[in-house]
């Protein structure tokens, strides 16, 4: 990998500076301008959380909030209507079993709900996603910014976003999937023979997949940030993200990693609280409807457990989802200071307090 001169760094053939002093680079954001190691990228990650965290939490919290409201309204249509189609099903004589169309009617009837849920999810996972690089678009530069600004630079970015995840969720999960789909319908139709193979095959496109997967899911790891900053499209986005991934494939594993890690364990401490005072609500519930021989408080007492527990995984969601991001963000530009010395655009940018980033500058 070939690296530019970076301050705070001695590198052969330049002279050595007086009494070993080296100056610090300078640092106009949240991390400084040279390349960056592991503690520069995780300890930039929680500076820009810290910094920017009205923005990123707004942003976050309001598109959990409109697609829990979208997939809880699709819910409540859809319960409203589905009676007669249950009891079609299910409340059948003994000895007889419902009618194909029955049950085509009944999948028919909930197939709009099990899709709107899958939209809203990859609708809030690619916000998300988007919203990494656009903070640290300004984090590193120390701008302010407001959540109307990034929900309007989300939005805008979004469809190039899910594109990306659409297609390197392709490339990396497509060979398993085609695997599964050609030999599952065998192992079923071949009697003792195919469920014998079946747990051997599971293993073996396991053991293959797996790490496939994940080479090629760290190779595109970039391509969003890509997409935000620089304004590409998936494809070109993705290609972007292989060149400055190149010859640094296990750094940008580990630090990611690393960074998935922390984010998960600092949402599970967050939830902790929320699941202890929704079990707190749940056993006197469970007690007092033993006691009174009425279902009301227990019932109550679910009610708050499931606020809870819903509550808590929300606002987790916020670093478990979040933090990770700003980490590949980060990646993002110290690859491109390493390859591309994006140093020095960014310095301009400060100096020149202009009000749109340098991103876009370097080659595609």
């Amino acid at each position: 990998m070939s690296q530019h001169a970076g301050w705070g760094q001695h590198h052969p053939g330049q002279p050595v500076p007086p009494w070993g002093w080296v100056p610090r680079p300078p640092q106009p954001g949240v991390i400084p301008l040279a390349p960056l190691g592991t503690g520069d990228v995780i300890g930039g990650a929680f500076k820009a959380f810290r910094s920017y965290w009205k923005p990123l939490v707004g942003v976050i919290l309001a598109v959990q909030g409109i697609g829990t409201l979208l997939v809880a309204a699709a819910i409540g249509i859809t319960a409203a209507g589905i009676g007669p189609r249950l009891r079609a099903v299910f409340d059948v004589p003994d000895g007889e079993s419902a009618a194909p169309d029955d049950v085509a009617s009944l999948l028919l009837y909930m197939a709009p709900v099990a899709v709107l849920l899958l939209l809203t999810t990859a609708l809030v996972g690619g916000v998300i996603t988007t919203l990494g690089p656009a903070v640290i678009q300004e984090a590193v530069l120390g701008r302010p910014t407001t959540f109307g600004a990034m929900w309007r630079r989300c939005w805008s970015r979004l469809p190039s976003v899910l594109g990306v995840l659409v297609c390197v969720g392709l490339l990396a999960g497509g060979p398993v999937l085609v695997c599964y789909a050609a030999f599952l319908p065998w192992a079923v139709t071949s009697g003792h023979e195919g469920i014998t193979a079946l747990p051997l095959f599971l293993m073996a496109v396991t053991l293959v997949g797996t790490p496939l997967a994940l080479w090629l899911a760290f190779r595109f790891s970039l391509a969003p940030a890509v997409a935000v900053c620089e304004g590409l499209g998936p494809i070109a986005a993705m290609r972007r993200s292989a060149h400055l991934v190149k010859g640094g494939w296990w750094r940008t594993f580990g630090i990611s990693l690393l960074g998935y890690m922390i984010g998960t364990a600092i949402g599970y401490a967050i939830q902790l609280p929320f699941t202890f005072l929704g079990m707190f609500a749940l056993f006197p519930a469970m007690l007092a409807s033993g006691e009174a021989g009425t279902p009301d408080s227990f019932v109550f007492g679910i009610v708050v457990y499931v606020v809870c527990i819903m509550l808590g995984a929300a606002v987790a969601a916020v670093v478990q989802l979040g933090y990770p991001q700003l980490v590949l963000s980060l990646l993002y530009v110290d690859q491109r200071i390493r390859k591309e010395n994006l140093a020095e655009a960014l310095l301009a940018s400060a100096a020149a307090t202009a009000p749109a980033g340098p991103y876009a500058e370097g080659p595609r």
